[in-house]
């Protein structure tokens, strides 16, 4: 796992509208915060499927992330 990719995701969860991705269950959540990652960075099928785990992993902290926001 690339520890750039793994900056810019942390940095995208910070700088994302709450109230946006809030209401999300946590796939779509998951998936809105790769396609931001993607956008950033072209991530190939291998990549997003490590980050995908990773975000699927970490949905209660990112949740509370936004709580704290």
């Amino acid at each position: 796992m690339n520890t750039t990719i793994i900056r810019q995701v942390w940095s995208i969860v910070e700088e994302s509208s709450t109230t946006a991705l809030e209401s999300l269950n946590d796939s779509d959540l998951v998936d809105q915060l790769l396609n931001k990652l993607h956008a950033r960075q072209n991530l190939t099928p291998e990549d997003w499927s490590i980050m995908s785990a990773y975000l699927s992993a970490r949905t209660l902290l990112i949740r509370e992330i936004f709580q704290s926001q």
